[in-house]
Parts: C-alpha cells; structure tokens; sequence
C-alpha cells in the first residue's frame, strides 16, 4: 500500500501540489488524469524519491519515505516516461546490470532478470541490442527494468506515448497483468489511455485532487440527473399526443427515430415519476418501448468539467518544464 498526505510542493512562490492525498493499494491499477501542468508528473517524482517535497508525507506500508528513504525506494519500480536504456547493450546486459543498481542480491540477479523478461516478453529479444528493438520493445525494456526486484508498487509516467495502435494495446495487456501483484499507479493526460486500464481513477487540477472513483461512479455521480433518452414504436405524432395528453408542461423532445417506424424521445433532468408515467402511457397505448435510458458522461466529458479552468498560463508552463526535466 502507498498512502500520501498533505503533500505540497512549491516552486518559487508557484504552488505545483497542494495539500494532495490519497491512497492506493494492491489489486487495483490507479490512473493520475489531469492537462499538462496539474501536477502529475511532480507527484510521480515526489512518490518514487526523485524529488523532495516541500511539505507532507509519503508511506509505503508505513514506512515514511523521508525517513527511511533507501528500504522504501526498493519497495518502488519506477518508469519514467523517457526510459533510461543503454542503446549499446543487448537486453540482457541492460537488465543484469539494472539489477545490479538496484541492489538485487548477487545470488538472486539471474532470477530476476529471467523473470521480468518473461513478464514482459522479451525472451526471444535478450540478446538483441537495445539501439534495434522497436520504441515498443524498448518501453518492454523498459518496464521490465522496473520490476526488478518485484517492487511492492509500480509507477509508470505516460507509459505508452509514442506508441503505435497495436504496441499500445500490448503495453496495456502487460499493465494489467500487474493489478495483483502489485500497487500500479500511471499517469496519463491521454483520456481512453485512462479509460481503458484503470480501475480507479484520481483527478488533479491545479496540483489539487477534484476528483477520485472508479470510471462508472465518477459518471453517475457527475451526472445522476441526465437527460432521459427513450426510443419507442411509433410515429413522432403519435408520441406528442401522448406525451400531451399525460405529461403536460414536461419538456420533451421528439423526433424520427434511427429505423422506419421508430421515434426517439429526450426528456431533460426528470425524476422517477416521469419515467414511470411513461412506461404505462406507452404501454396503454400499445407502443412498445424499445429503450430506455439515462445519457451518461464520458470520461472526457467529466475530464473538461472538473478542469475546465485549467488554462496554462506561464507559471504552469514552467512546472511543465519542470516536470519534463524530472526536476
């Protein structure tokens, strides 16, 4: 488990994090959402030891980083979004010899090194040198550098930018295999990046946290009272006089519908009562309903809503500097 509290860091008189807290613990892949300039990549550097904050406290499994800063960075697997490879090494060599920085006991190095190119699929590429794998494999070479040493969490900064569609999904693929075994945390401003791989999500704006939920709670929450969209077998006359006659004064919207034969209803925000009332009146007049549902908001939808006063101006384009230079 990592758990962070009250974590503020400032630059100048900029505030990049203020007072952030969470936590995040194993069986579950954590997703930090935010524009460029909210914060995430000096939470990640923050978290993984890289960077001193100016104030607050960051536990893995209790053990207070500052404190014990050697013990809890061996509980950490960090990639960064630029991997630090050695083009000139094959991945075996590469690999042995981050085992060996990150004080992977003598006896035990081969072992890891064998077991992070499993999970990460890189047997048949161990003996390549690094400068000809694809950028995919590198990133594969990358996160495999990370596990070394089976860290209790993992933390990966934009780890699939600059990917093609298919190294994507396979790096996706590799991400998930993680939840069990680990705490994974990633950080992304690319929103289906999100969507797709995590199954908690935290929210940053302006290095605070707006937001935090599970994808599915973040849209009912955010939108509970959306709009109602109903399709039904009848024609667009048929449901005015219907929705005249038993909902009157309740705004509807009525149109053709997609197939002959159908008409699609939208009602704003209404309540149970007008949906039941509904259901009966179509049923009376022997109109079938065919759907009936409530409009949700995409990902990128709650994104814009919680962060809509994100406009980097120059000193969120200096953190974005910062953050870039891991500084």
């Amino acid at each position: 488990m990592i758990e962070v509290q009250d974590l503020v860091k400032r630059y100048g008189s900029y505030l990049a994090v203020d007072h952030l807290s969470f936590s995040a613990e194993k069986g579950q892949i954590y997703g930090f959402l935010g524009p460029n300039g909210a914060g995430k990549s000096t939470t990640m550097n923050i978290m993984t030891g890289c960077l001193a904050p100016t104030s607050g406290t960051v536990l893995v499994d209790g053990m207070d980083l500052q404190q014990q800063p050697e013990k809890v960075k061996q509980r950490i697997g960090y990639l960064p979004e630029l991997p630090p490879l050695y083009p000139e090494m094959t991945v075996r060599e590469y690999l042995t010899f981050a085992a060996r920085l990150k004080k992977v006991p003598k006896a035990q190095v081969l072992h890891e090194v064998v077991q992070a190119m499993e999970k990460t699929g890189l047997n048949d590429e161990q003996d390549h040198l690094i400068r000809t794998l694809s950028k995919g494999y590198r990133q594969r070479v990358g996160l495999a550098a990370t596990l070394l040493g089976n860290p209790d969490v993992v933390i990966l900064d934009e780890p699939t930018v600059g990917l093609d569609p298919r190294q994507i999904l396979e790096i996706r693929d590799l991400i998930r295999s993680l939840r069990d075994d680990h705490v994974v945390l990633l950080s992304s401003h690319i929103l289906s990046e999100v969507s797709a791989v995590c199954d908690y999500i935290f929210i940053l704006s302006h290095g605070r946290l707006v937001a935090s939920d599970t994808p599915e709670n973040l849209e009912a929450q955010l939108h509970a009272d959306g709009a109602l969209c109903v399709s039904v077998r009848a024609t667009p006359q048929e449901m005015h006089l219907l929705c005249d006659a038993m909902l009157p004064g309740i705004p509807v919207e009525i149109g053709a519908g997609a197939r002959a034969g159908q008409t699609e209803l939208r009602f704003g925000s209404v309540d149970d009562t007008v949906t039941e009332k509904l259901f009966y009146a179509c049923a009376a007049a022997k109109r079938p309903i065919l759907k009936m549902e409530r409009e949700k908001a995409s990902l990128e939808e709650i994104f814009l809503e919680l962060t809509d006063d994100d406009h980097a101006g120059p000193a969120e384009q200096e953190d974005d500097l910062r953050e870039e230079a891991g500084a």
